[in-house]
């Protein structure tokens, strides 16, 4: 049943799934969305048939995602019977042309998605998809077949560093922000740029209060659609406004009188704006590694560019919807401009880190996050359907990062890792375990003893779906205790927690976590009177 209240709410599933089971019809202003597009790989590997190889996806998490198999197949069934003929026709085309490959699966599975998020949107609401250009000429005609070519508005270009080394071409530094409105009408509210020195510099006339200013033109002469024919203070000409106007500007001192017996209009440098933001982003640098609000994600976008465009298409209250949340900087920049904000992401990596992000930077925001266990059975059901999610999960339950992937051995036995400083300087690592199954036995222990002395760690975390046997709580024991020389006290070396207690707030016992190691914290958004509105 589709929710009638749409903010705020974060949710842990396929975005698919959720837009069609919480999201009414037309009931968001503006949806931005960053899909997967695998940047890092070649643009040969978007094109790998079924049979080939290739690197892995640029997020683990969406390895299985853009591959030609039985969901790709469904995705593009779902269109040919969507109803939404040009959207059908546009990617029946597209697979005539291209084949069934990597790229393909990845247009399918994305048109089936804009469909939905095409119903989603008001009919005032505005669409940005931002990608690269490796499927941006591909993106551009889905969203001309879902949306309509007459809705297409402009194709931003991001320039996100300033130079980029590739070997052989030109460097690659730019992304592609593809801008559509889903009716005639749409919320706008035009943004602007300081401007520069030169422009600035302009400015040369001074008042007696101090106000920098520069003359304009007030006659109509030259241009199209006519003017206003008087005399004003003895100065006869056709004016761009009636003699009221005049005069208003007379009484607000906003007029100059040259010497050569002229009148012109006085603007005012404070009053200014600033230049109307173009098509092309220059300003906006991408996130590098001392940037203050750098989180470690990896896909993580500035905050000023998300700002920008829920400033330009939207409104105070109204709704952001962000599909493909990854780290959250959506419905941060949504929470910071007064917004409402619905996020979704198929990891839960990305759902603790933007709970984290969001309760750092707005300490009474409000929100829900829905889909991620809250008791033992829905944890016990999540392992029962994707072992991987389920760790994912597990691990962000004691704030550790998540380490290795899906590939079977390439973690080493561990799933998790928490940075801790045992004497207030050095690092440590205490290395996390997770078990989903139904049986846990000693030799798991044993495993993990072995991970902990092969990766010198001083502390290890065994967390089980399974209750432990009384075995391996001895085996557990005999490992021993680490003393931290910061606090002179002595912790468990090996630490067995269950599902339950977790739910029931235990947590492991390891001094001096520090949890900007992995992820850092947000900083605290102050309350603003100076809304980017």
């Amino acid at each position: 049943m589709q929710r009638n209240d749409p903010g705020n709410h974060l949710h842990y599933g396929d975005n698919l799934a959720v837009l069609r089971a919480q999201v009414a019809d037309e009931s968001v202003d503006l949806v931005y969305l960053d899909p997967p597009f695998n940047s890092n790989a070649t643009y040969n590997i978007l094109f790998r048939s079924p049979a080939g190889t290739g690197a892995d996806a640029q997020i683990e998490a969406f390895e299985d995602s853009w591959r030609w198999n039985d969901t790709a197949e469904t995705a593009f069934d779902e269109v040919m019977r969507s109803g939404r003929t040009a959207a059908a026709e546009l990617l029946r085309a597209m697979r005539a042309f291209l084949g069934e490959n990597d790229m393909m699966a990845y247009l399918a599975m994305m048109a089936v998605r804009l469909i939905e998020l095409h119903r989603v949107l008001k009919p005032t609401g505005s669409l940005y998809l931002h990608c690269d250009p490796t499927a941006s000429h591909y993106l551009k005609l889905l969203l001309d077949g879902v949306f309509g070519a007459e809705r297409f508005l402009n194709e931003i270009t991001w320039k996100r560093t300033t130079a980029h080394a590739d070997g052989g071409r030109f460097g690659r530094n730019i992304d592609i922000i593809l801008f559509y409105a889903r009716g005639k009408e749409r919320h706008w509210t035009q943004q602007y740029t300081p401007y520069d020195a030169e422009y600035a510099a302009r400015f040369r006339q001074v008042d007696a209060d101090g106000r920098r200013w520069m003359d304009d033109n007030l006659t109509a002469k030259g241009l199209s659609g006519g003017g206003y024919t008087y005399a004003y203070k003895g100065v006869t000409s056709l004016w761009r406004m009636p003699i009221e106007t005049m005069r208003r500007l007379d009484d607000e001192a906003r007029l100059h009188f040259t010497r050569a017996g002229g009148i012109r209009l006085k603007r005012y440098l404070d009053e200014a704006k600033g230049l109307p933001v173009q098509a092309l982003w220059t300003d906006i640098p991408a996130l590098n590694s001392q940037a203050q609000e750098r989180l470690g994600y990896p896909t993580q976008k500035p905050l000023a560019l998300l700002e920008r465009i829920i400033a330009a298409s939207s409104a105070p209250g109204d709704v952001v919807l962000d599909p493909f949340c990854g780290c959250g900087t959506a419905v941060h920049a949504a929470q910071k401009l007064d917004r409402r904000w619905i996020g979704i992401d198929v990891t839960h990596l990305a759902i603790s880190l933007i709970e984290k992000r969001l309760r750092a930077a707005f300490p009474e925001v409000a929100f829900t996050v829905e889909g991620t266990p809250r008791d033992l059975a829905s944890a016990t059901d999540l392992a029962a359907r994707d072992k991987y999610q389920f760790q994912w999960w597990a691990v962000s339950m004691v704030d550790a990062m998540p380490f290795g992937g899906r590939k079977k051995g390439a973690d080493g036995g561990i799933d998790g890792v928490i940075y801790f400083k045992p004497d207030g300087r050095r690092t440590e690592r205490a290395i996390v375990s997770v078990k989903g199954g139904g049986n846990v036995g000693v030799q798991m222990i044993r495993d993990l003893h072995s991970a902990m002395e092969r990766e010198k760690a001083p502390i290890g975390v065994f967390i089980t779906l399974a209750l432990p046997t009384s075995v391996m709580e001895r085996e557990a024991a005999a490992v021993g205790r680490y003393t931290a020389p910061a606090t002179g006290r002595s912790y468990p070396r090996l630490q067995i927690i269950t599902l339950a207690e977790l739910f029931q707030g235990r947590r492991p016992d390891i001094p001096l976590v520090d949890p900007g190691a992995a992820f850092r914290k947000a900083g605290r958004e102050e309350a603003r009177q100076d809304r980017l509105i």
